[in-house]
């Protein structure tokens, strides 16, 4: 649906189809934009609870693995491998879940659909800018607007309550380091379990663990279910997101099969749009901001 505002001879496409949000004078000047040092966090509960949820069962993780599995350690090499192992991992899980959370995903800059920011896009006759009128934002392409965080995000692929967070194009590295990391802890805690049983099994259970052995059989039950279920739950999450990556587009374009109005990258191409510039080991770190260089460009206007 197109409509002329009596400002401007240039056209604007309001996402809901209400005219109402089309005047570009009803929308306030943004917001002064806070400094680079800023942090993101969305005040969400239900989100805030799935993030400290998050954290307290990689700790209970960390917890069975050292002081239940390789404490007392009845093979000083293995346990400080699985150890050393098994924290690292856990760190960098932990590390890509806070950056996730924290990272602005690619918000739009709110109210910004003014009078002056239209015509400083110099718009050609017949030309379109899409806008929302929700957070009263000049869209760009592939950008979809957030009920939970209440703005536009940029390449918006969905939003996760566990990490709290919109996954967009400034924090999809991390959401999916996120989710391999969490996969290889489940994995390698199975595998513990499933060792440190048989371990015990052929030997006296009060002398392979520091706790009695109705808590150590506890203990691992609970580790074993968590680690089964996250396992499946966090590969198959990968698994998506590195399709979706490949693919280019986003979960919400698949799922509503939007009309594709860019040119699609090659898969490597698009790796690198989300890891950053060149193939390096900081690919994996979540501590390595990606540089996009030039290969993620969107448009406001179509």
């Amino acid at each position: 649906m197109k409509n002329s505002s009596s400002s401007s001879s240039h056209r604007t496409r309001d996402i809901d189809y209400r005219a109402g949000y089309l005047r570009p004078e009803h929308c306030a000047p943004p917001p002064p934009r806070a400094g680079s040092g800023g942090m993101w966090f969305i005040r969400d509960g239900c989100g805030i609870t799935c993030g400290v949820i998050t954290w307290m069962l990689v700790l209970y993780a960390q917890f069975v693995v050292a002081f239940v599995m390789l404490l007392p350690a009845r093979n000083l090499l293995y346990s400080l491998v699985n150890g050393a192992l098994f924290n690292s991992l856990a760190v960098l899980a932990l590390a890509s879940h806070a950056r996730a959370m924290c990272t602005d995903p690619g918000a739009v800059p709110k109210g910004n659909a003014t009078k002056e920011f239209i015509e400083s896009l110099q718009l050609k006759p017949g030309q379109v800018v899409y806008k929302c009128p929700k957070c009263c934002s000049i869209k760009p392409d592939r950008a979809h607007h957030c009920s939970v965080c209440k703005r536009c995000i940029k390449k918006m692929d969905h939003h996760c309550p566990w990490v709290n967070n919109c996954v967009g194009e400034n924090n999809q590295k991390y959401f999916v380091l996120f989710t391999m990391y969490i996969a290889l802890i489940s994995l390698h805690s199975l595998l513990l379990v499933a060792f440190h049983f048989l371990l015990c099994y052929e030997s006296d259970w009060t002398k392979c663990s520091n706790f009695s052995p109705p808590a150590t059989v506890i203990f691992l039950i609970l580790l074993s279910f968590e680690g089964l279920l996250f396992l499946l739950f966090t590969s198959v999450m990968f698994g998506t997101q590195v399709h979706s990556i490949c693919s280019d587009e986003t979960g919400i374009e698949q799922l509503k099969k939007e009309e594709r109005r860019w040119a699609k990258r090659s898969r490597w191409m698009s790796l690198k749009v989300v890891f950053g510039h060149p193939f390096s080991i900081s690919w994996l770190s979540p501590f390595a901001t990606p540089d996009h260089g030039k290969a993620d460009v969107y448009q406001y206007i179509v």
